[in-house]
């Protein structure tokens, strides 16, 4: 049984080996992450994990800036991945997740409890779209349009995640 979604991957039938070799889609698949038979969004939160704690050794300003460059950079990795993969916002590409996970995990101290209920949270709020997450997921095209609803995911999700931190 193969770990991949499939053999061929989106309308221009890419192979995971083709996704893996191409550093645009290798990020974009979050690492490979993406490429999970099942819950590949999922999957790719938790290749998120070890690039929050990287960024977590800085300091807020370093890991503000190092989110916010995932988060711009992921609009273009974003675009370029589901035009090579002539779909748009294909279930394998998650930097959207990645990018959503570190904002919701950004104004909060680094503890395991914080790094779960983050995890938990953003899956949430990404899965369910409250509004106006499902309106912009279903109305913005290209790769603003596959990063902007896990964007706002990750708002709701760290502002949730503070009031938790700080009240409880």
């Amino acid at each position: 049984m193969s770990i991949f979604l499939n053999t061929q991957l989106g309308r221009n039938k890419l192979t995971p080996k083709q996704i893996l070799s191409d550093p645009v889609l290798f990020l974009a698949f979050g690492f490979g992450s993406g490429l999970a038979k099942k819950a590949p969004g999922t999957m790719g939160t938790l290749a998120a994990i070890p690039v929050y704690w990287l960024f977590a050794q800085a300091n807020l300003y370093v890991y503000s800036l190092l989110t916010l460059i995932v988060t711009v950079a992921g609009i273009w990795i974003c675009d370029i991945a589901a035009k090579k993969l002539d779909e748009h916002d294909f279930g394998g590409i998650v930097w959207d997740e990645i990018a959503g996970y570190l904002i919701t995990l950004w104004l909060v101290p680094f503890t395991w409890q914080a790094v779960v209920l983050g995890f938990i949270l953003f899956r949430f709020f990404d899965i369910v779209k409250p509004w106006p997450i499902k309106w912009i997921d279903r109305q913005v095209q290209g790769g603003l349009g596959i990063m902007l609803d896990d964007v706002l995911a990750g708002v709701f999700a760290g502002g949730v995640l503070l009031v938790v931190v700080n009240y409880f």
